[in-house]
């Protein structure tokens, strides 16, 4: 994926605070980048079970595809960002 420019003004008027934004960003990437590694070990852990059965190639084929689709999906920190940039994250200054 290509690395994208981001107007770092654009992200401080949102709270005043440049670095404040980027630690609201950084909690939430790191609260989906949380969510997707629960939600692949859950896809993965079908397989665990099995024995023998494992070797087979259509069940190796499987984990792949689904390993390949998290691959592909964007990365915490973009969604973070576009969540942000979007106003679609709710957040607060403790100190008000």
């Amino acid at each position: 994926m290509a690395i994208e420019t981001l107007d770092v003004d654009e992200l401080a008027e949102k709270t005043g605070n440049l670095y404040e934004s980027v630690a609201i960003a950084a909690k939430r990437a790191r609260q989906v980048a949380s969510n997707k590694r629960s939600e692949l070990e859950d896809k993965l852990s079908y397989f665990e079970g099995f024995g023998p059965e494992m070797e087979d190639a259509r069940m190796q084929e499987e984990q792949a595809k689904i390993s390949v689709e998290y691959e592909l999906q964007p990365e915490p920190t973009e969604i973070a960002i576009g969540e942000f940039k979007n106003d679609e994250l709710y957040h607060r200054n403790s100190n008000e």
